[in-house]
């Protein structure tokens, strides 16, 4: 017999949680929270109506609600009937016995405790019991004051586990809020520092564009006054060739024109010019798409065509689709101006074009579509290249996550994309195919605060 008085008895004060943080204040609607429902378990009737008695009395505070079963089969009925905060049973008992009725209650019924009762004092049989689950194993005939206090011990411990499963529960719950919110300020954090990267880079661009844009424009305005200088030069040398001179100053004079090839310099000196003044004008392109994709004369919350946007972005990747080995399809319908920040939409744009780009690789299509619903503008950018994995489609807009191989991407493009474009009220979604290709879909009312909500749905254009 287990010798149940050697144990340090605690305070029941020590073992229970303060009122103000019970396991029912947690969660109020759990019923076993004071459960105190017992079966008793004995062949002998008046053994297991003794214990019952005893452990019921209306006199005691501490009184039990307790129901009786005869056998091992019965108490698995009245089991499956009703819950029961712990089972007292006997070892020895006709058909089934006490340690199958505990092997059967610890595994169907893991939060019911139970405490064997028995006339054998054998060590290895006390190991048994307890080793299968019990939480006690008395000897008969048992002092019923010790049975009161095993009982007690058992349902006090009983009630100590389904507190800590409470609060693991509770702290698991808390923590999966805490790895939300985690993930949440590094995805907010990853866009404030590519905004700010996105915003230094374009005051860089904006620094450029206006350094080269006076010097080119002198460069470019100057080539049309030397076109006309070189024509009347050559207008002049025309008239000479036609004055009647002395013949040595003719042929010192051809001889001047062998020597510097005058006939192929007049012919050259026209398409010279003409490089000159396309390379000029390239140069104010550059200048006013660099202006147009940083828009910083324009940073404030305005009415824009997205086609413009898209446009000046694409001609800023003429690395990638200026060589003529991908495919660029456009198909434009007629859209509203749109509310927005012009410069952060554009960066969308540029992350897409260059995604799709690096996607399809050295040969592939990449279309662009636009449309209008009424209340939304959408654009789609589709792409043949390889497509995205399904189990990676539901990670793409995190920050740091990248498909790409290392040193080829942040992970931070789509992230920060997805946030513009909730900034706008817009949404954006991806739809792809292993081998198929990738679209992205962004939409955009055309109706948008500064602060982010839709503001007015129309099925007509706005008026600007």
């Amino acid at each position: 017999m287990l010798d149940t008085q050697t144990f340090a008895l605690v305070e029941s004060s020590d073992w229970r949680l303060e009122p103000s943080r019970t396991v029912a204040a947690i969660f109020p609607d759990d019923p076993d929270a004071a459960d105190r429902r017992i079966l008793i378990v004995d062949d002998e009737a008046p053994v297991r109506e003794m214990y019952a008695e005893y452990l019921r009395d209306d006199h005691r505070e501490d009184h039990f609600e307790c129901q009786t079963a005869a056998s091992a089969e019965e108490a698995l009925e009245e089991l499956a009937k009703r819950s029961y905060a712990l089972v007292i049973s006997d070892m020895m008992m006709p058909g089934r016995n006490g340690v199958e009725l505990l092997r059967d209650v610890t595994a169907r019924y893991p939060q019911t405790a139970v405490i064997m009762v028995s006339g054998v004092d054998r060590p290895q049989r006390v190991r048994d019991a307890l080793r299968l689950g019990a939480f006690d194993y008395l000897i008969k005939p048992c002092e019923l004051d010790v049975l009161r206090l095993s009982v007690e011990r058992a349902l006090e411990r009983r009630s100590l586990q389904h507190t800590a499963r409470v609060y693991k529960r509770h702290l698991e719950t808390q923590n999966i809020e805490l790895a939300s919110r985690q993930r949440e300020l590094e995805r907010l954090q990853a866009q404030l520092i590519q905004t700010e990267k996105m915003a230094s880079l374009g005051q860089l661009a904006a620094g450029i564009a206006h350094e080269l844009n006076n010097p080119a424009g002198f460069v470019y305005g100057n080539m049309d006054l030397l076109r006309g200088y070189i024509t009347e030069l050559e207008q002049l040398c025309d008239a000479y060739d036609r004055l009647a001179l002395p013949a040595e100053a003719v042929a010192a004079i051809a001889a001047l024109k062998v020597q510097f090839g005058y006939e192929s310099l007049i012919s050259n000196l026209a398409s010279i010019i003409s490089d000159c003044g396309e390379g000029a004008q390239r140069i104010c392109d550059v200048v006013k798409n660099l202006r147009l994709f940083s828009r910083l004369d324009e940073a404030e919350f305005k009415s824009i065509d997205i086609h413009d946007g898209i446009d000046s972005t694409i001609r800023l990747l003429s690395s990638y689709y200026g060589t003529g080995e991908i495919t660029l399809q456009r198909d434009y319908q007629v859209l509203p101006a749109v509310n927005c920040y012009a410069a952060q939409l554009n960066q969308v744009w540029m992350n897409l074009l260059v995604n799709a780009a690096q996607a399809v690789g050295e040969r592939g299509a990449v279309k662009i579509s636009t449309g209008f619903d009424g209340s939304s503008v959408t654009v789609a950018i589709s792409d043949t290249g390889v497509g995205i994995p399904e189990d990676d489609q539901s990670h793409i807009f995190e920050p740091f996550f990248t498909t790409k191989p290392v040193g080829e991407g942040t992970g931070l493009g789509l992230s920060t994309s997805y946030g513009i474009i909730k900034r706008h009220g817009g949404s954006i979604v991806v739809a792809s195919a292993v081998g198929a290709g990738t679209t992205f879909t962004v939409r955009i009312p055309i109706r948008v605060s500064e602060g982010g909500w839709r503001v007015e749905n129309s099925k007509n254009f706005p008026e600007d």
